[in-house]
């Protein structure tokens, strides 16, 4: 089953996939597609662990890829 819950699937998206995301967080593609994943099937809600989101602002803007800390929140959060 295909799960793609927000921000982290587009945020994941953005910075080039489960795998470049793994390796800049330090942390399993697995753990990474938990992230878009509903808590209901031990995902994360479609939120990014805050301890991980220092690397991929920094990973972003090393990379020219616009991503700021809003990026982070639901869309119904971003006021």
């Amino acid at each position: 089953m295909l799960y793609e819950l927000e921000p982290a699937a587009t945020i994941i998206k953005t910075l080039g996939g489960l795998k470049a995301v793994s390796e800049i967080a330090g942390v399993s593609r697995h753990s990474v597609m938990r992230w878009r994943y509903p808590i209901s099937v031990r995902g994360t809600g479609g939120t990014i662990p805050h301890q991980h989101h220092r690397k991929l602002l920094v990973a972003a803007k090393e990379r020219d890829i616009e991503l700021s800390p809003l990026d982070f929140f639901p869309e119904e959060l971003r006021r």
